[in-house]
């Protein structure tokens, strides 16, 4: 597999990556995704992070097209909360999030799938895993978050000190959830005027096609982003433990939102764990390694059992 390392551009065009928009109604309200290429199943389960959309994942599927490799069965998911899926409010838990997933795909005829998440998604897949081990294949886990995340979120000053990328982007976004409309106004209009590349750059190790940058003005959510936090900080991380496949992990040296225990606790807490870091990449691999992201994917998918009989597409 040849490795694309050109900066990729985010794309709206879902005909023109072979999805399309899908709504399908779970507990947590309308759940929006972009599905297609169909082979017969699993599916592809794509989970973006906070301040994202389907769209984060969009590099990544056209390097697996460049590479010869193209994803199938794809279910690339807007998160109650973000994009055009329903608001988070009626999520009371983050197992009621991932439930929520799971019934999506399940509703697209699926009885089986892969999870590939990044930061948030790489939480909510991880618990899907544990919460439903019979039909999770296998993890990909971006940058996923852990350890250092959780501390952050419950003690924001011993957690902070270890996490203060993560800590400071979550105080600004509390205070500008606090604002409501203006507090979303105004992270769109330092998008306008460019400031956004210039707050961003921590975020990655190089410098990432204008489109990305442009996302975060545009997908951002902020009260999503509050409330998902404080889901996190009830979220009982113990059940990792009950996760039965492989999972691997793509993160970044430069990733400003991994803490310090974040493998170890991983690793001690998932059977089958094992990461890859990146001297060439932040927080968005997806996008700066898309090369070793379907590394990790297929990593996975060989470590993982065979997959039982597909189930029939609606």
């Amino acid at each position: 597999m040849k490795p694309s390392r050109s900066a990729l551009r985010l794309r709206t065009d879902a005909a023109a990556l072979g999805l399309r928009r899908v709504a399908v109604t779970s507990t947590a309200g309308t759940v929006v995704a972009r599905v297609g290429r169909e082979r017969g199943g699993p599916a592809t389960v794509l989970l973006h992070g906070a301040a994202g959309t389907w769209t984060t994942w969009t590099p990544l599927v056209t390097a697996s097209d460049l590479a010869g490799e193209p994803l199938a069965d794809v279910v690339a998911i807007d998160l109650p909360g973000w994009g055009e899926s329903g608001a988070l409010d009626r999520v009371q838990s983050v197992a009621q999030l991932s439930d929520a997933v799971a019934e999506a795909v399940r509703a697209l005829g699926y009885d089986a799938w892969r999870l590939v998440g990044h930061s948030l998604g790489g939480f909510v897949a991880l618990d899907i895993a544990a919460r439903h081990p019979d039909e999770t294949l296998g993890v990909t886990a971006v940058s996923a978050s852990g350890a250092g995340v959780l501390d952050a979120i419950r003690r924001p000053l011993r957690g902070g000190l270890a996490t203060p990328g993560f800590a400071g982007m979550l105080l600004v976004m509390r205070m500008l959830s606090a604002l409501g409309r203006a507090g979303t106004g105004f992270v769109r209009l330092l998008g306008r005027v460019g400031a956004l590349r210039v707050l961003t750059a921590p975020l990655f190790a190089g410098r990432p096609h204008p489109s990305v940058v442009a996302a975060f003005g545009d997908e951002v959510r902020l009260a999503a982003f509050a409330r998902a936090a404080r889901l996190a900080a009830e979220y009982n991380e113990r059940i990792w433990s009950a996760i039965t496949c492989p999972v691997r992990a793509v993160r970044g040296r430069r990733d400003v939102f991994a803490g310090r225990r974040d493998t170890a606790a991983f690793r001690a807490a998932i059977a089958d764990f094992r990461e890859i870091r990146l001297a060439d990449a932040g927080h968005f691999a997806q996008v700066e390694r898309p090369d070793a992201v379907l590394a990790a994917m297929l990593a996975a998918r060989a470590a993982a059992p065979v997959a039982p009989a597909p189930a029939v597409l609606r």
